[in-house]
């Protein structure tokens, strides 16, 4: 079974027709220009082509950029991939994902005389303690209070 599919022109289409629009060119003032229905339709089918070929492209580069960071170390030519690198505007930056723990000591000093204050170590320490980072190649995203214990 074939499935035909028609497209309907409007009566009212003229692919003739002259109109003005507004042409946008970055943070500068925008001009007017005048074209012909069918020469605009032509622009946007070859930007929508272009965008295609853009994503294709940089999803080639993203892919060198891969095998660059993999065979960097363990390659006898890494001055020809550094090359092909800045060729590609690609950082040779490796990222890792890691785990610390960290071990803190200290004292907490609270008033006994206070009648409705019932001591929770754990949420005091919890609400006192946050980690950052002071070395811009590293990005703490999780951090977790565990094991708060009284000595």
């Amino acid at each position: 079974m074939e499935t035909t599919t028609t497209t309907t022109i409007p009566e009212s289409y003229n692919s003739n027709l002259l109109v003005t629009y507004k042409v946008i060119k970055g943070y500068s003032d925008a001009e007017y220009a005048t074209d012909k229905v069918t020469s605009i339709e032509w622009d946007l089918h070859n930007g929508r082509q272009s965008q295609k070929t853009v994503g294709v492209l940089n999803g080639k580069i993203d892919a060198v950029k891969d095998i660059i960071t993999e065979a960097y170390a363990d390659s006898e030519d890494q001055e020809t991939l550094r090359a092909i690198a800045e060729a590609l505007s690609i950082e040779l930056i490796r990222e890792f994902e890691f785990t610390a723990s960290i071990e803190v000591s200290g004292t907490y000093s609270y008033n006994i005389l206070e009648n409705d204050y019932d001591l929770d170590l754990e949420s005091e320490v919890t609400d006192a303690l946050f980690a950052d980072s002071q070395n811009g190649n590293i990005e703490i995203t999780d951090q977790e209070v565990c094991n708060v214990s009284e000595r």
